[in-house]
């Protein structure tokens, strides 16, 4: 098991982050209050080593334009997917996490990640010999003239046009369009 003090301020970050989240829907207020009670297990939730679940961070890149979302090919389960996975020792801030996946794993320096939330989503994994990821979602914007670079993790990435996303899709990729949009919009 990791040190938990080692995740001690990621820990507070995402407690306090989802406590005062607005959800964007029904299905995420669900999965909001379903990844707080998971989060009074205390630092060690935010490990990929508690078997019960652990908190990940993921991303839906967007162009400046909101015209084309970035999505990656998973090479294990082969869907497409939004950019992100497990928080990591040095994030200090599930934001700071999903910029840092989405970085990784798209190759594009410059990106600039939304600190509100668009989504929580609650799914099985393979992880640990199975496990829960309570997957927190946010907005990240590519610099005008972005190039991706394809990493390790992915198969391919491709920009699609919000309302023609690539099959096969993986489940809940399509519910963080909308608000990804919003929060753009917002800015």
């Amino acid at each position: 098991m990791p040190d938990t003090e080692t995740y001690a301020d990621l820990h507070a970050d995402a407690t306090a982050v989802l406590s005062r989240w607005t959800a964007t829907s029904a299905a995420a207020a669900a999965n909001r209050d379903r990844t707080l009670a998971l989060l009074a297990a205390g630092p060690v939730a935010m490990s990929r080593a508690h078997r019960p679940g652990h908190v990940t961070a993921s991303a839906l890149v967007l162009d400046p334009t909101g015209a084309r979302v970035l999505l990656c090919l998973h090479g294990k389960f082969r869907k497409w997917v939004q950019l992100g996975g497990h928080c990591e020792p040095g994030d200090r801030t599930l934001a700071a996490a999903a910029l840092r996946e989405a970085t990784e794993e798209s190759g594009i320096a410059g990106l600039v990640v939304d600190p509100v939330p668009i989504d929580v989503d609650v799914h099985p994994v393979a992880c640990q010999g199975g496990s829960l990821h309570y997957d927190v979602r946010f907005a990240v914007l590519a610099p005008a003239g972005a190039t991706e670079r394809v990493s390790a993790e992915s198969e391919a990435l491709g920009w699609f046009p919000p309302d023609r996303l690539p099959a096969p899709l993986a489940d809940g990729t399509v519910q963080l369009v909308a608000p990804a949009l919003a929060r753009l919009a917002a800015r």
